[in-house]
């Protein structure tokens, strides 16, 4: 299987059910807890719907007619800044190591430029160990302290990139 096999397109109404299935089911592999976490989010359910707003997107990744993972960017919750957040990035395990994260995080990234973004941050746990790998690869480095409120509250590693 290669990159070449997998789509990457902008979130359609049909992918809620399927995309808030991948999101959960990876945050129950990777063993993090459910309160604090997208996992109760209501926004996990209504993906398209909480990305249809001005400077907000969020693309999927399909194989074989099926999402496998995902990731978007919007204006970073009760923050003042002109940064964005890079929301939801969450892949099956068929979906790793194929360098899907990168183009995905590019593809983000181009948007949130587009879009007039100067920062983009986010939120992970220390647990998903692969994920920091990539997004330290990718330019972001550590912060002490979250930024805005996203109500993740579990999530501890915070991390910001210049756009």
């Amino acid at each position: 299987m290669t990159p070449q096999d997998f789509i990457i397109r902008e979130i359609q109404p049909k992918d809620n059910r399927e995309l808030a299935k991948v999101v959960r089911a990876v945050i129950l592999e990777m063993g993090a807890p459910k309160t604090g976490t997208a996992y109760e989010d209501k926004a996990t359910d209504q993906m398209f719907e909480t990305y249809q707003k001005e400077k907000a997107i969020y693309y999927v990744v399909e194989h074989e007619g099926k999402v496998v993972g995902g990731a978007g960017i919007a204006q970073l919750d009760n923050f003042k800044g002109n940064t964005c957040e890079l929301q939801k990035m969450y892949f099956l395990p068929i979906a790793r190591g194929k360098g899907l994260g990168t183009k995905l995080i590019s593809t983000c990234l181009e948007k949130a430029k587009e879009f007039g973004f100067e920062n983009c941050y986010l939120e992970t746990l220390p647990y998903m160990k692969a994920a920091v790998k990539l997004y330290k690869k990718y330019g972001f480095t550590a912060l002490d302290a979250p930024m805005g409120n996203t109500c993740h509250y579990s999530c501890n590693v915070w991390m910001i990139k210049k756009i």
